[in-house]
């Protein structure tokens, strides 16, 4: 994961002027061992914030220590406009949270009052339109306030990286798949670059590669990763030209960035002038933090990169794809996993998803693909596709997503891969979420989001949900349970 930043946290206390300083003191000594106990990192800023000009002070600190994400920690009362104005001066993504009272023999005199004090910090950041991390309940104890740092870090890192971020396209996105379509405005209010390019310009790199010495090299580790799955060994050579284009064209247009995902065409026209399908080498530039997203899939790319970043592992992007047969469904999921039918579903892609990702990852054709364009032909050029069941598991199904309206908007679900086989091809998997179908109906149709979703590897909605917000979506929904009803749900359904 050489594509995703390293959080360095800083802590700073703050104390209202008529409140003891030595609770602020002693409340951030107890909350940094704490969360070193945890096994995290944290730097301790020795200046506690009780007026203004102290803030000048604690940035210094701050710099000095190489921070780029702030917790301020009210150990008391807390002054509300100097320990706004430091989140409002600091430049990267700031946490508040407060301490809660430990024992009743504060009470009678060394009350800190912390609880109150975060109201009136919530204000005043909105005074100031300041966008800070605030726990789904900010006020702890030392153990307390660890785990929710603890939560903020990939939450954090994310927010590090997007206005670092370019994204590298190739071609239009195909006729057929406008869904893929985003408006890009409020990608640059995110701070995200993008680069667009022709298809054109990936066909003279890949060509300009085709007697790159490196291409060995790379053969010979893509056939040490497929083992056993290495069943198309003569595409390979190919495959790695492309690999290595790609990597060279990231290094040369990287620019200002200091990370990188592309959005790449990937079809029809691609196979018949390159001669593979993309597909095994996107799967490899997902495993190393790089995403690529398929159909030129701007906003598939920029949801997988943040399901990297608060992961800090591979992920994938899959169609919401088809439903699970009644067979299948009554011999494998019913009686087995409690799920109703139409609470599971396939997702699939042609063969992007991870090595790592899969049961038993194979080198294989596109079947689509290859009724299309070799029809009653051994497979040539569509080959290239990394096919196998997706590892059963814990998942977080979600996507960012620009609208018609150009407003960021958002869904996130959790769920999990069940240990059923597919009995299909590509990159697939039996997946399970709780009241899918209406999810399906009031969220994603009715709210018009496109067939692709990043999928995130184990529970993280609540990280992702954080995110969402904080990078301004308009609206994050979820799949709601029955009890809760979505707006538009037709009450006689």
């Amino acid at each position: 994961m050489l594509n995703i930043p390293k959080v360095k946290l800083g802590i700073v206390a703050v104390s209202r002027d008529c409140f003891p300083i030595d609770l602020s003191h002693r409340r951030r000594i107890a909350v940094v061992e704490a969360y070193k106990a945890l096994g995290g990192e944290i730097a301790e800023m020795q200046t506690i914030i009780e007026n203004e000009t102290h803030v000048p002070k604690a940035l210094c600190e701050l710099k000095a220590n190489e921070c780029n994400a702030l917790i301020v920690f009210l150990g008391n009362f807390g002054p509300e406009t100097p320990e706004t104005l430091l989140a409002e001066k600091f430049c990267g993504p700031v946490m508040f949270a407060a301490a809660s009272e430990e024992t009743t023999d504060v009470l009678a005199s060394d009350r800190g009052d912390a609880y109150c004090g975060m109201l009136n910090a919530s204000y005043n950041l909105g005074l100031r339109g300041v966008k800070a991390y605030i726990p789904e309940y900010p006020v702890g104890t030392a153990p307390e306030v660890a785990a929710m740092i603890a939560d903020f870090v990939p939450v954090a890192r994310t927010l590090i990286a997007l206005p670092k971020l370019k994204i590298i396209t190739f071609g239009p996105r195909p006729s057929d798949f406008l869904a893929c379509y985003g408006p890009i405005a409020p990608l640059y209010k995110l701070g995200v670059n993008i680069e667009e390019n022709s298809e054109m310009d990936l066909l003279g790199a890949f060509q300009a590669h085709a007697d790159d010495p490196r291409i060995p090299d790379v053969v010979k580790d893509m056939a040490a990763e497929l083992g056993e799955g290495n069943k198309m060994p003569g595409i390979l050579p190919k495959l790695a030209q492309y690999e290595l284009a790609l990597l060279d064209w990231v290094e040369a247009h990287r620019g200002a960035a200091e990370y990188v995902v592309l959005a790449n065409k990937c079809w029809p026209a691609f196979e018949s002038f390159f001669g593979f399908v993309p597909c095994y080498v996107n799967s490899r530039f997902a495993s190393r933090g790089m995403p690529i997203s398929c159909e030129v899939d701007i906003y598939g790319a920029l949801s997988e990169y943040i399901g990297t970043c608060v992961t800090g592992a591979p992920v994938t992007l899959l169609d919401i794809n088809n439903t699970v047969p009644a067979d299948m469904y009554k011999s494998s999921i019913q009686a087995q996993y409690g799920y109703k039918s139409c609470d599971v579903f396939m997702g699939f892609h042609c063969g992007n998803t991870p090595m790592c990702r899969l049961s038993k990852g194979t080198m294989k054709y596109q079947l689509i693909m290859h009724r299309g364009l070799e029809p009653g032909k051994e497979p040539d050029i569509t080959r290239g596709t990394l096919e196998g069941d997706i590892i059963p598991g814990d998942i977080t199904f979600f996507r960012l997503q620009g609208n018609a309206d150009s407003e960021l908007v958002s869904y996130v679900a959790q769920g999990e891969v069940l240990p059923v086989p597919t009995q299909s091809f590509g990159g697939i998997g039996v997946f399970a979420i709780p009241e899918m179908a209406r999810f399906y109906r009031h969220v994603l149709i009715a709210d018009r989001y496109p067939h692709h979703g990043a999928v995130a590897f184990g529970h993280m909605g609540k990280p992702i949900f954080s995110i969402m917000k904080l990078l301004g979506a308009t609206k994050v929904s979820y799949n709601q349970p029955k009890a809760l009803p979505y707006k538009d749900e037709n009450p006689f359904a």
